[in-house]
């Protein structure tokens, strides 16, 4: 689907896999839209980005407030009149970030507002830069959107005792909206059949990043190989799926 003048908006893209996704997108010739909730932030990033040679605006989008999602889709109508891509990348693991020391929250001491929190910006946050995104996508010769996802995500994979992510305490406000944003890509992509626009979730594996105090095993570059090759697909491609860079995460 490679060609001139793709447009790329990547949501929480001034720091961590974001960033990756936006910088391998950019080194690809695509214009990369870095979408971040502090402004100051995402001018950063696309500075950095712009030094080696990559077309970088950022982009004021905070994905829990409808106004500033409205905004963001009317400059890129404005300045481009379609996207090509969107990679639903912001997220948020409030059971973690927000306990002490990192140590998680587990389930039965999750508080509701913890659970709310995580679903309003993994969920709800997704959903409502995709809906407003999508009369943009449907200018675009063949959109594809990538809803950045995780393994945690995987049901069969938590619910088999000798599966790697089983190893780990159970974060359900986390776990669970990551499924819940599998299940949106699915609609979504029942929705879209009929369309050149293809969806997937696609999840990074365990990278390094400041969500998780820097213990993934991954690089931030390591993580963005999927998302970028789901977000440069094929006419041929897979849609409503759920994929990491070694192929198929089972539901």
């Amino acid at each position: 689907m490679l060609e001139e003048s793709l447009i790329a908006l990547i949501t929480g893209a001034n720091k961590g896999i974001g960033f990756a996704i936006a910088s391998a997108l950019g080194a690809k010739g695509i214009t990369v839209l870095i979408g971040a909730r502090d402004q100051e932030r995402g001018e950063a990033a696309a500075r950095h980005l712009r030094a080696q040679g990559i077309e970088a605006h950022a982009l004021l989008l905070d994905v829990t407030g409808q106004a500033s999602i409205d905004a963001a889709a009317a400059w890129i109508e404005q300045a481009y009149g379609k996207l090509d891509i969107l990679v639903n990348n912001a997220g948020a693991n409030v059971e973690l970030s927000a306990s002490a020391e990192g140590r998680p929250t587990l389930p039965g001491q999750l508080t509701l507002e913890d659970l709310r929190q995580t679903f309003e910006i993994n969920v709800f946050g997704a959903f409502a830069v995709t809906r407003a995104m999508l009369p943009l996508l449907r200018q675009a010769p063949a959109a594809r959107i990538v809803n950045v996802s995780s393994g945690r995500a995987s049901m069969s994979q938590r619910s088999d005792p000798n599966a790697e992510v089983a190893q780990t305490p159970p974060f359900l406000a986390y776990d669970a909206s990551k499924a819940a944003l599998n299940s949106m890509t699915v609609s979504l992509a029942r929705e879209l059949q009929d369309t050149p626009i293809k969806i997937n979730a696609v999840g990074p594996g365990y990278v390094a990043t400041d969500g998780n105090y820097h213990r993934g095993y991954l690089t931030p570059e390591q993580g963005a190989r999927a998302p970028v090759a789901f977000a440069t697909l094929p006419a041929d491609g897979p849609s409503g799926g759920f994929f990491s860079h070694e192929g198929v995460i089972p539901w």
